[in-house]
């Protein structure tokens, strides 16, 4: 008796507020998702274990690892990559902070770190270089970078605190 083929599925998905719906097999992973179907190549394959970082996404603003995360697992959550974080006409400053400080040599870890920064940044919008290193600590760097990764979380704190004081205050 030969093994059964896993059968597909239909798969309704908000990936950088983009509604998708997609035919998948059952045991897709968002990594494979986002980087086979929909061709979003930020989320980089690592280690394939959740370990190393490199695939982490934002699921609902959360930073999550792609690689170990079943694609039908976040039917109806959004879920951001770095080409949804901003563009090169509008960077969002996490991405502009990694660029004024310099903050990759060979880039294979750099989305991965914006991302995991944006979420450290969304709960912890002034951390110190503690809860930095620590929000960071599963996201490996290869290329001894990492100086200039704890400037740019700190950078782009400052740019996202300087950018909502200009923001308009809304009257209650």
């Amino acid at each position: 008796m030969s093994p059964s083929k896993p059968s597909n599925g239909s798969v309704n998905l908000n990936v950088n507020s983009v509604q998708r719906e997609l035919s998948l097999p059952a045991e897709t992973s968002l990594l494979h998702l986002l980087r086979n179907d929909l061709e979003l190549n930020s989320p980089k394959y690592g280690c394939g274990l959740g370990e190393c970082g490199a695939c982490t996404v934002l699921v609902d603003g959360m930073a999550a690892r792609a690689c170990v995360i079943p694609a039908a697992g976040v039917a109806g959550r959004e879920i951001t990559t770095l080409e949804g974080l901003g563009c090169i006409d509008n960077l969002h400053p996490v991405q502009q902070a990694f660029i004024d400080e310099q903050a990759a040599q060979c880039g294979y870890c750099l989305s991965g770190m914006i991302m995991m920064t944006v979420s450290l940044l969304a709960h912890t919008p002034q951390p110190d270089d503690q809860q930095i290193r620590q929000a960071l600590s599963g996201n490996l760097c290869r290329c001894g970078a990492h100086l200039e990764i704890i400037k740019a979380v700190h950078r782009a704190a400052e740019l996202m605190a300087k950018a909502k004081a200009k923001a308009p205050k809304h009257a209650l």
